[in-house]
């Protein structure tokens, strides 16, 4: 027998050899080094090697008492079945659940007036200036800081708002429901770039923008929006995904076809020509109009898998400048959070991270709701914006399927053969691979009333995730 051994391990060696390595790089660059081909396996311990995160997904598996993949393939079916519709416009107070002239709703997970960050102060003062609440900074700041006024996310009232996401009583307000489960929700206009109230900008300008919005651009929406009746988003957005946008940094065929498809009932409303050839030229020159829309049609498509028994789906994700929070489908309302990190990315001239806020925005619930940084496979421009090269938006994207439940059946990506987006984030896969949710993002600047500076990418803290798991696991076990 030991003869029969020695052939073998001569034939063995006198192949070619083609090496799988599992253990450390050095092994796999050494046998490169002498001329044979060797294949390095990306492998690390589950969950980072974290012993109790390891017995938590261990309980979660051996328990009886939910199917947990099941009520995941539940959530997800429930994504997808999703169908978001534009159905006009309304004023906060009128239409956003539990809305009144003393309610000031932000992005992110809850927060107080004194953790606010720099951009969320800056666009709470504007909010209340522009409410006739406060007539100065000063009076704004005394105002916020006495108690009268109650802050609250915007995801507590079926709600979404980029960036600093402040919505006060009298805003105009995207009213969208979704065709398939009856569920609403809201968000504000969008202003455009630079120095805007989202990005934590007060001045009389961005005060000026915010009442030509609710005096000229909400009536002539809601008319426009009458003649043409709901807006299916879903179609909208894959479309848009076609033609090179992602539905969170890249809005620009978005627009473009929101504008095609609005056009023919604008110019027939019964409105002065100059208001409606501004409006159509506000639009046109912001293309970021259509990101207030792809916010509250993810908003619509996610909730509708919220309060599933047993789900570790994730339901929100959203930050304010200070923390960063998710919560998931089978814990309800429940929020967990971790400190909101600093954006790396592109500045704009005269800025650098010295001057960036930490991360901000509900924008991110497009990536919970499959697009935005989940499908920069099919924006490669958008490394433009946010920095990298067009290979890293394919490889982000690829890295998504690994966390997720599903695929999209509508939301599909050209470049790679049309597979649809990863959808339905796994708080179980997350930590157990550790692979954080990808997010591009808007910099806003970490002082009150400057705006914005710069868009990259944000990596969420690894925390939020973990505990999340942890008492996933002993909600069900």
């Amino acid at each position: 027998m030991s003869g029969v051994r020695a052939n073998r391990a001569g034939e063995l060696f006198a192949a070619e050899l083609a090496v799988v390595n599992l253990g450390l790089a050095d092994f796999a660059a050494n046998l490169r080094a002498c001329g044979a081909p060797a294949v390095q396996v990306r492998w690390k311990p589950p969950c980072g090697g974290d012993v109790r995160l390891v017995d938590a997904l261990d309980r979660i598996a051996r328990q009886t008492r939910v199917d947990v993949d099941a009520a995941n393939r539940l959530a997800a079916e429930r994504m997808l079945q999703s169908r978001p519709q534009i159905i006009g416009v309304g004023k906060a107070l009128d239409v956003v659940p539990g809305m009144r002239p003393d309610l000031v709703l932000h992005a992110g997970p809850p927060v107080t007036w004194e953790r606010m960050c720099g951009p969320l102060r800056g666009a709470v003062i504007g909010g209340l200036v522009y409410e006739g609440l406060a007539k100065t900074r000063e009076e704004a700041e005394k105002l916020a800081a006495s108690g009268a006024i109650t802050f609250e996310p915007c995801h507590h009232h079926d709600a979404v708002g980029p960036m600093a996401g402040v919505m006060t009583s009298r805003m105009p307000v995207w009213i969208f429901e979704n065709a398939t489960f009856g569920n609403r929700a809201y968000c504000t206009f969008n202003e455009g770039l630079g120095k805007v109230l989202r990005y934590g900008a007060f001045s009389d300008e961005v005060l000026a923008k915010l009442r030509w919005l609710e005096t000229d651009l909400a009536p002539v929406m809601t008319k426009a929006l009458a003649a043409h009746g709901p807006i299916d988003m879903r179609g909208l957005i894959a479309q848009v995904l076609q033609m090179g946008d992602e539905g969170h940094n890249r809005n620009r065929a978005g627009t473009s076809l929101l504008i095609r498809e609005l056009a023919p009932f604008l110019v027939m409303l019964d409105e002065p020509r100059e208001k409606i050839a501004a409006v159509l030229s506000f639009m046109n020159a912001n293309d970021h109009f259509f990101l207030n829309l792809t916010m509250p049609a993810s908003k619509c498509t996610v909730d509708a898998a919220r309060g599933i028994e047993g789900s570790s789906v994730i339901t929100t994700m959203a930050r304010n400048g200070t923390d960063f929070g998710i919560r998931i489908s089978g814990l309800g309302d429940r929020w967990f959070t971790g400190p909101a990190g600093i954006v790396d990315g592109l500045y704009l001239p005269g800025y650098g991270p010295e001057d960036a806020a930490p991360d901000i925005g509900d924008s991110v619930i497009t990536e919970t709701a499959g697009i935005g940084g989940f499908a920069m496979a099919a924006a490669p421009a958008i490394v433009k914006f946010v920095g990298g090269k067009p290979a890293d938006a394919i490889d982000f994207t690829l890295r998504m399927y690994e966390i997720t439940v599903a695929e999209s059946e509508s939301y599909r990506i050209p470049a790679l053969d049309f597979r649809g987006t990863p959808t339905g984030i796994d708080v179980r896969k997350v930590v157990e691979t550790g692979i954080l949710p990808v997010i591009n993002t808007g910099i806003a600047h970490r002082e009150p009333g400057v705006g914005m500076v710069g868009a990259g990418l944000v990596k969420p803290p690894e925390n939020c995730f973990k505990d999340a798991l942890l008492a996933f696991a002993d909600a069900i076990g």
